[in-house]
């Protein structure tokens, strides 16, 4: 009996300790998309190629290019800088540049509006990450939770059952 009293202070002990120990998870890269927005309701022009620049400050300094992919009025990009600058080349010809904008969320929705020269990039939504992996990381912590409080029941219950035995 003196072996499966340690090996229950033991399991204890680990249990109590387990919940205390550091989780980590790689969180997704701040997203963004970017829906494309004529000036006036004219010909309709679509996206042939687009580059997106991080840079530092609002004068976009030491620019970095970003992967952006795009379909004929859309794009979408996987950032990480505070500060941005959109670059687009259109089915008219024509190369427009954006204001320098700011992306501030983990996920985030710009509004695009085509103008005859250049581009004026807004925030249209933000929200947090839309991960599902995060979800999933959440729900493996919890479930891994509750099978230690189950474990831990489960030995209590043996513990006591052997406990009254030996009393009788």
């Amino acid at each position: 009996m003196l072996n499966f009293k340690k090996i229950l202070m033991l399991i204890l002990i680990l249990l109590i300790l387990l919940p205390f120990g550091k989780v980590s998870a790689d969180a997704p890269p701040p997203s963004m998309d970017f829906e494309f927005y004529p000036q006036t309701s004219g010909a309709t022009i679509t996206i042939l190629s687009a580059t997106l620049y991080g840079c530092e400050g609002p004068d976009c300094q030491n620019p970095m290019q970003i992967p952006i992919s795009c379909g004929d009025s859309n794009c979408h990009a996987n950032a990480g800088y505070s500060s941005n600058r959109l670059e687009v080349r259109f089915s008219d010809g024509k190369t427009r540049r954006s204001n320098v904008f700011q992306s501030t969320s983990a996920h985030t929705v710009y509004k695009v509006t085509i103008h005859p020269d250049d581009l004026l990039v807004e925030t249209q939504s933000t929200s947090g990450y839309q991960s599902a992996a995060g979800l999933l990381n959440l729900f493996t912590v919890i479930c891994i939770g509750l099978a230690c409080i189950l474990v831990l029941a489960i030995l209590l219950i043996i513990f006591l059952i052997r406990r009254s035995r030996k009393k009788k």
